[in-house]
């Protein structure tokens, strides 16, 4: 189990790199798109292209969060309670941010179904077929719910074996005690 937590991270590393890489091209292009504006030619479309840019961005990124330990909680009774009071607190986060992910998941194919039923696209100038930029979105989505379903199986497993640390390793707090 401690392998495939450390292959997730891995996968989520790469994931995250490839999300900043997007971010940057964003930037370029809306830096461009600027600088062309004062010799009167503006490249147009950034904006557009800079939103499907985060939204994608985001839905992968948050797989990197997981793994990092990075996502929001409130630790202040977790703190304070023994190592497998702790390792309880982690799997209800997990189990809690795990619904989430399933949830965001199975609406985001709906709203990718319905793009590609309807073959719709953006009603912009660019009018980009929206398939595109939802179906990287909503992989991301799905690599979430995947990411955090299988980190959940594994504190399971660490549970059972009355493993803290690696429950912590795993799900617990990045920041100190």
């Amino acid at each position: 189990m401690q392998g495939l937590v450390q292959t997730l991270s891995r996968i989520n590393g790469y994931i995250a790199l490839a999300a900043g890489v997007m971010l940057l091209m964003a930037v370029i292009a809306i830096l461009a798109d600027v600088a062309m504006r004062a010799f009167g030619h503006p490249l147009g479309g950034t904006d557009e292209l800079s939103g499907y840019v985060m939204a994608i961005a985001t839905a992968w990124g948050v797989s990197y969060a997981l793994t990092e330990r990075a996502h929001v909680r409130i630790e202040l009774i977790r703190n304070k309670l023994v190592p497998a009071g702790r390792a309880w607190m982690d799997l209800l986060s997990l189990a809690a941010m795990a619904v989430t992910a399933v949830i965001i998941g199975w609406r985001g194919w709906g709203v990718l179904a319905s793009t590609l039923a309807n073959n719709s696209r953006a009603n912009t100038a660019l009018a980009t077929p929206l398939a595109w930029p939802q179906t990287l979105w909503f992989a991301g989505w799905l690599w979430f719910a995947i990411s955090t379903l299988l980190l959940l199986i594994c504190v399971v497993a660490f549970m059972l074996k009355r493993d803290w640390n690696a429950v912590d390793q795993a799900a617990g707090f990045e920041g100190e005690l």
